[in-house]
């Protein structure tokens, strides 16, 4: 006898919910911190992270008399970085503190193994799984404002242009004086009035526009892509929503960016150290992309570089943004790079070196409450701003990280699409036969990936007629009840801007 299948009577949030605990099984993420971890965590946050300084040999500045403050999402509490700018001259002098997870987490112990295990926060939608027990990542360790932090504090010293003249890292304890958020500080500046906002927002948006030239200079890439969100409603409620990051978000990314790839020089002059690469682009997919470029009608001169073209773009228009989309091709390979002179293993050199996105070698050391390599590259920089040598326990993990990093990384990434898959594929559920508008955002031969406008879909649609389509071009798509698209009307003859397409 045939059974029909059962109707999932379970409502679209309970699916996302239950979809989610099967994800986690899945890809073996890892579940609550064991016993051994958790004690010796409670016993590092007792101890407040300074009270093995002294035996250690370690001097801290004391330099909360400094009016840090913190900028992050809204919600945060794993606060990792905090930051004071001040006139310098005609410059600036930027200091960046960033928690010290090494006061809490030693080399060696359950503590750091299962730190190893882990590798880095994994932010899911129904919670994060962190890289560290709560009670250091969201309380002891975090640098919360109106507490007294173990924290190492870089201090850049930049020209009037925003390049970096000087570069100290130290130990400090710091107090930050407020937890502020992107779109608070961000109406602060937009609202005209300078004697309403916090001085930082001013002197961020100053610098912060310093080294987006800077970058410019360089050949750096950053995409104009918004970023797909999974957002929670006060109700609970599920959604999706495309999202333009804001101004000030990326001001303060400079920051961190202009921090890391200080850190880069110096562990790349000392022949020590851990090293965040991307290899550039081969020349056949730049030519690959300069074809997009082509069809889609974006003008890219003889003489630009692809850098050029993509800071050009604006993804108000769907062709742009349909180019700006295949031009993520260009930003795939990144790693680690471990090295070490001493034991024979030089740093790398020229383009092996770099990141190419940033057009410049660069290292993570600003999230170490997030990401495993932070805190060990931190340690070798301020072995060699002392001129000290590198203790070997940090040698000796420096030769493990990049493996240790690239598997939390893949874990991470399948994490994430894995749990933004499933989103989309309940919410599409919800539009069963409802004609939806999409953009063609990418073709192969095989089929189309597609941006829906609402709900706030990236699908894909196989079809044997993929060659007959445009980048740009506009489709309308039905869901079925699986939550997959199809194709629900001939192809538009137009781009989504209303240009004819060309034949």
């Amino acid at each position: 006898m045939i059974t029909a299948p059962v109707r999932d009577e379970a409502s679209p949030d309970e699916r996302i919910r239950r979809g989610l605990r099967e994800l986690r099984e899945e890809l073996a993420l890892p579940r609550e911190f064991p016993p051994e971890v958790l004690a010796a965590a409670d016993l590092a946050a007792r101890a407040g992270g300074l009270a093995g300084d002294t035996a250690a040999g370690r001097r801290r500045r004391d330099l909360t008399g400094i009016d840090f403050v913190t900028i992050d999402p809204p919600g945060s509490t794993d606060l990792d970085q905090a930051v004071h700018i001040e006139r310098r001259g005609q410059g600036f002098r930027v200091r960046y503190a960033i928690a010290d997870v090494a006061a809490f987490v030693g080399v060696g112990g359950p503590l750091d193994d299962e730190c190893r295990a882990r590798g880095v926060t994994i932010y899911l939608p129904d919670g994060r799984i962190p890289l560290h027990p709560p009670v250091l990542s969201e309380h002891a360790a975090s640098l919360r404002a109106g507490e007294d932090r173990p924290a190492l504090v870089w201090q850049l010293d930049l020209d009037a242009d925003g390049s970096v003249d000087e570069v100290v890292l130290e130990r400090a304890v710091v107090r930050s004086r407020a937890e502020l958020d992107y779109p608070s500080l961000q109406r602060s500046l937009d609202d005209g009035d300078p004697a309403s906002r916090p001085e930082v927002a001013t002197l961020l948006a100053e610098v912060g526009r310093l080294r987006q030239d800077r970058a410019a200079e360089r050949g750096a890439v950053s995409l104009p892509l918004p970023d797909q969100e999974v957002v929670i409603g006060a109700d609970g409620h599920i959604g999706l929503t495309f999202r333009a990051p804001l101004p000030v978000e990326d001001w303060n990314a400079q920051i961190s960016l202009m921090t890391g790839m200080a850190a880069a020089r110096i562990m790349v002059d000392d022949g020590v150290g851990v090293l965040r690469t991307l290899p550039p682009p081969d020349g056949h997919t730049v030519a690959e992309l300069r074809a997009d470029a082509a069809a889609l009608g974006v003008d890219w001169g003889p003489e630009d570089s692809y850098a050029d073209v993509i800071r050009s773009l604006d993804p108000a228009f769907p062709d742009q943004a349909a180019f700006a989309t295949q031009a993520a091709r260009l930003l795939r390979g990144s790693g680690y790079a471990a090295f070490d002179r001493r034991a024979g293993i030089a740093p790398p050199e020229g383009s092996d070196a770099e990141h190419s996105a940033l057009a410049a070698p660069y290292a993570h050391v600003t999230a170490p409450l997030r990401r495993l390599v932070d805190r060990f590259a931190n340690e070798v920089v301020l072995a060699c701003c002392a001129g000290a040598e590198v203790a070997d326990d940090v040698r000796a993990a420096l030769a493990v990280l990049p493996e240790l990093m690239a598997s939390a990384r893949r874990r991470e990434s399948q994490a994430d699409s894995g749990a933004r898959d499933l989103v989309e594929q309940v919410i599409l559920s919800g539009h069963v036969g409802q004609p939806l508008d999409a953009v063609v955002v990418g073709v192969d031969r095989h089929g189309l990936r597609l941006q829906v406008r609402d709900p706030a879909v990236l699908g894909r649609v196989d079809t044997a007629t993929a060659a007959s389509f445009h980048l740009g071009q506009e489709v309308v798509v039905t869901a079925d009840d699986a939550g997959s698209l199809e194709l629900s009307a001939p192809p538009s003859d137009r781009h989504a801007d209303g240009r004819e397409v060309e034949a």
